[in-house]
């Protein structure tokens, strides 16, 4: 075996070392990190300070990137393959508290799912540590697979089959951002994702949630929304969460399919520069059916 793991969790997240993803990968190390992607969902890569060029790289190694739309419609300072989480401007200057990009970038706190409000999914994403703060900012994540797995059974099978549909004008909107111009709205209408889902490639069954999840199709708004926030709520418990906190050249990928994350709180005076890679769900395509589940599992 070319990587080393460590377990960073009881139930997901682990550590990967033994490998250098700033050099093409040697015969057989990609098949080794995406078999531990598959069972951990959440792979930390210490001490890879990448320029942009080589996390592209690596990145189309899980499949296609997604191109970032820009939602809030200012100058953008990285290229489009990427989605900028920083607290800079297009200049690299610090932005002020008050601007329109930092007030969007403030729906990153809330438990999300990157690109649950697409038509193509996100299948996973890598996030690389530029520059860090000393306090605060660190990113949690959620084991949706866990979580479904201690659901009791009644509940299993009473989220069978719901659809709810996402947005990210919904989820926004909980942040207080409201500047969304009409390209955006046109070109990322809501849509219908299950709230229950079976991967075939890792044998899991997973809850999806998200921040952009409006509400529950076919059911009452306030009794769907009810039941989505009760979800949240119990997928986020301690037992199902990992916290990364960052330091100067970590890469971070995980599985947008069966994990949630947030962005914590830190101070706006001190840069805090990641730079976020996207790769679509061209692998699993969205059928309005229930996903099937395997034999032996109950619902």
């Amino acid at each position: 075996m070319a990587i080393s793991l460590e377990s960073l969790h009881s139930s997901f997240a682990c550590n990967v070392t033994g490998v250098d993803l700033a050099r093409p990968l040697a015969d057989g190390v990609f098949a080794e990190i995406d078999a531990a992607f598959k069972r951990h969902a959440v792979l930390v890569f210490p001490g890879q300070e990448l320029t942009d060029e080589q996390q592209i790289t690596f990145s189309q190694n899980f499949g296609p990137l997604e191109e970032a739309p820009n939602y809030a419609g200012k100058a953008l300072r990285l290229r489009n393959e990427f989605t900028d989480i920083s607290n800079l401007d297009s200049e690299g200057r610090l932005l002020d508290p008050e601007d329109r990009l930092t007030k969007y970038n403030l729906g990153n706190q809330m438990w999300h799912t990157d690109s649950s409000f697409k038509a193509i999914r996100s299948k996973c994403s890598l996030l690389s540590a530029r520059e860090v703060t000393q306090v605060g900012g660190e990113t949690q994540y959620a084991d949706l697979r866990a979580a479904y797995d201690a659901l009791p059974d009644v509940r299993k099978k009473e989220l069978s089959g719901l659809l709810a549909e996402h947005s990210i004008a919904h989820s926004r909107s909980k942040s207080g951002f409201d500047g969304f111009n009409s390209e955006i709205a046109t070109m990322l209408p809501p849509v219908p994702q299950r709230i229950v889902d079976f991967y075939p490639a890792s044998g899991r069954t997973s809850l999806f949630l998200a921040s952009h999840a409006s509400h529950v199709i076919g059911r009452p708004v306030d009794e769907g929304r009810a039941l989505l926030e009760e979800l949240v709520e119990f997928a986020t418990q301690e037992r199902f969460v990992y916290t990364h906190r960052w330091s100067v050249g970590d890469l971070v990928v995980w599985d947008n399919r069966c994990t949630m994350h947030r962005g914590r709180p830190y101070d706006l005076t001190q840069r805090r520069v990641l730079h976020r890679t996207t790769v679509s769900d061209v692998e699993t395509p969205f059928h309005k059916e229930p996903a099937p589940v395997p034999a032996g599992q109950s619902v």
